[in-house]
């Protein structure tokens, strides 16, 4: 049997590039863009034929730490580990903490591929050649990139000139070219012999970790440590906050990439897109006659090129050509298609500005480790909330402060304790927790529980959850 890859997949990203469907809290690798799977989950099953791949590793951030555990869970991926990191570093950094990791568990010869979280790719027999190639050059002694073949001058993409073919089919990397103008990509095309650059990498560990030795000995070695003085927690590695925060802040491009001289690039023909946009996001979608692409519940009139999506109510659009319509729950994007490289000039806008920074920070739906909440309505001395609670979980033992909370089942069977009582809430019953009293929410059953809250009082901020019982090693909040 050929040797098994290790895949590495980055998920720590807070990017808002799909504003206003992702947020801080909520970035596009953890929501559905498209389909019935988060991009997170579409990567993780990428790389879930046993045959071809050990089981995962994922680097993430504290604040996502339960929803890739979930969002595993949720379709059936075992992870080889959780690595958390504690303050952002770039992708140096994670990378060569992930290669401290897996040498200790899989030695040095270990073949690893590292990914993106939040990259779209059709997985077909051509990325599967692609893969398999790779496997051997990197097994040969090369770190390897993976080239995707343009199919237009697109300027928000690095480009890879390649150069000869090597006897495992890759090629020689000759150069990398940073996002270039227009004119230049259409210089670059039209010569050949140019890819757009993935992100997309595999190599053996002990490699990889030489050239990070060689060429940025500071961020390995901070890596190391961070690995050595790491801690388990349930699930996760929390690596060293004051080890890793002594990395400097740099991509695995300018510290190994641009200098190693042991770099190859595999050409490949697969669909591939970093889904950087909502222009991205047309591009890729099912267009109905008129070139519109619809995700959600919309109606259209003498509309054209256009992307229309919708996560709240019914969207009409009349007479409209080459935009982008994007409706979460709390906020509405229009812009033109081709200006929506530029989201994040405006998220950062609406960051500034006291009355809208919340807008790019949370969504109205936020996951918890069991299960989440989606804020309904928010009033005067009163809010109303969706909660949904995974089979067998169950919230904190805590109270509050400064407001009492109704709960109403609407699905499930709920098992609620207040003081030293519990009681069983099944549906269409209710139950009132007064301000003050301890008190927990459980779903003993087999199915998702959910519950309608309604919280009352002078405060209902999230500040005022005293926990005094965790399952999931959370600090008061």
């Amino acid at each position: 049997m050929s040797q098994k890859i290790i895949p590495v997949i980055m998920a720590g990203g807070k990017g808002t590039r799909l504003w206003p469907l992702s947020r801080s809290s909520a970035p596009k690798q953890f929501i559905q863009v498209a389909g019935d799977r988060t991009l997170f989950q579409a990567t993780l099953l990428r790389v879930a034929d046993k045959s071809l791949y050990e089981a995962p590793v994922v680097i993430t951030n504290q604040d996502f730490r339960f929803l890739v555990a979930e969002q595993a869970r949720d379709i059936g991926v075992a992870l080889s580990g959780i690595l958390l990191e504690p303050v952002a570093r770039n992708t140096a950094p994670a990378i060569a903490a992930a290669c401290a990791y897996l040498v200790e568990g899989f030695g040095e010869d270990a073949v690893l591929q590292l990914l993106a979280s939040d990259h779209e790719i059709d997985a077909g027999d051509l990325y599967l050649d692609a893969i398999r190639i790779a496997r051997d050059t990197a097994i040969s002694g090369k770190i390897v990139t993976f080239g995707i073949r343009p199919t237009e001058p697109a300027t928000g993409y690095g480009y890879i000139e390649q150069g000869d073919i090597l006897p495992t089919g890759a090629r020689e990397l000759r150069r990398f070219v940073e996002k270039p103008p227009l004119a230049k990509a259409e210089e670059m095309l039209a010569a050949g012999g140019f890819s757009w650059n993935s992100g997309i990498f595999m190599c053996r560990v002990g490699l990889l970790m030489n050239e990070l030795r060689a060429f940025a000995p500071v961020v390995l070695e901070a890596a190391v440590a961070a690995v050595a003085k790491a801690h388990r927690d349930l699930d996760f590695v929390r690596l060293d906050p004051e080890s890793f925060a002594a990395s400097p802040d740099i991509s695995i491009d300018y510290a190994v990439m641009e200098k190693t001289s042991n770099a190859a690039v595999v050409p490949a023909a697969f669909a591939w897109s970093d889904l950087g946009s909502w222009d991205a996001v047309w591009k890729l979608g099912a267009k109905d006659e008129a070139g519109n692409v619809v995700l959600g519940n919309a109606t259209l009139v003498n509309a054209e090129n256009s992307l229309i999506v919708s996560r709240a109510g019914h969207l009409a659009v009349q007479g409209v050509k080459d935009l982008a319509v994007i409706a979460s729950e709390d906020a509405v994007y229009v812009g033109r298609l081709e200006d929506s490289q530029d989201v994040g000039k405006l998220v950062k806008r609406l960051a500034a500005e006291v009355h809208t920074a919340k807008l790019t920070e949370t969504h109205p739906t936020s996951y918890r480790p069991w299960g989440g909440l989606t804020a309904l309505l928010d009033g005067d001395r009163f809010q109303v909330n969706r909660l949904f609670v995974l089979p067998g979980k169950r919230l904190s033992l805590q109270r509050h402060h400064h407001r009492a909370e109704h709960w109403v089942c609407v699905k499930g069977v709920a098992e609620v304790t207040i003081g030293d009582q519990m009681r069983l809430i099944r549906e269409n019953e209710s139950i009132f927790i007064p301000q003050g009293e301890v008190h927990r929410l459980h779903n003993p059953g087999k199915i998702p529980l959910e519950m309608v809250e309604v919280q009352t009082g002078a405060y209902l901020g999230q500040d005022d959850i005293i926990r005094l019982e965790d399952d999931y090693g959370r600090e008061k909040a």
